[in-house]
């Protein structure tokens, strides 16, 4: 196998292992599923013409930061943006209870923008706070400040979905 077939197959591995956190994590920076798929796939496809990641010590890392730099660009470019619905399908989790996923996907677009990257970089793109810190230029101990920031005000809000539903008796 030569240079070109190797790296072609470790991004099209890495495509498979981590695609559906970097989708999840675009489609929180964009709002938009179809924006996010366009990025995720721009970011692969120059992978696989420039060789790139061969350079990369954290290869994980390294495909969430492209990602995020991909959009921010796209960002600067485009003159507006529209904001992810709380009703947009985030995730599908496996028994499925729709209201209180609806809630819960309520409760993260409420969070502060900075709150809510951590969250789903730490949850669903398993990095670590250090590999957080190091994609959105923070201190390991700021990303850590925010996810537990996030996490208060999420159980608070699930809580009083919760209370709210209770009987008053």
């Amino acid at each position: 196998m030569d240079r070109t077939e190797g790296n072609r197959a470790e991004i099209e591995f890495l495509y498979r292992q981590h695609g559906k956190a970097l989708l999840l994590f675009a489609s929180t920076l964009t709002g938009e599923r179809a924006r996010a798929q366009d990025a995720l796939h721009q970011v692969f496809l120059k992978l696989m013409e420039s060789g790139q990641l061969s350079r990369a010590d954290d290869k994980k890392a390294y495909l969430f930061a492209c990602l995020r730099n991909a959009i921010l660009n796209e960002r600067k470019q485009q003159s507006r943006l529209e904001p992810l619905t709380p009703d947009a399908a985030w995730f599908s989790p496996p028994d499925r209870d729709i209201a209180a996923e609806l809630h819960l996907r309520r409760a993260l677009t409420a969070l502060p923008g900075d709150q809510r990257e951590v969250v789903v970089l730490h949850v669903w793109g398993e990095l670590t706070f250090a590999q957080i810190g190091g994609l959105v230029g923070v201190s390991a101990n700021t990303a850590a400040s925010r996810y537990r920031y996030a996490l208060g005000k999420l159980r608070e809000a699930m809580s009083l979905k919760e209370n709210s539903c209770a009987d008053p008796r």
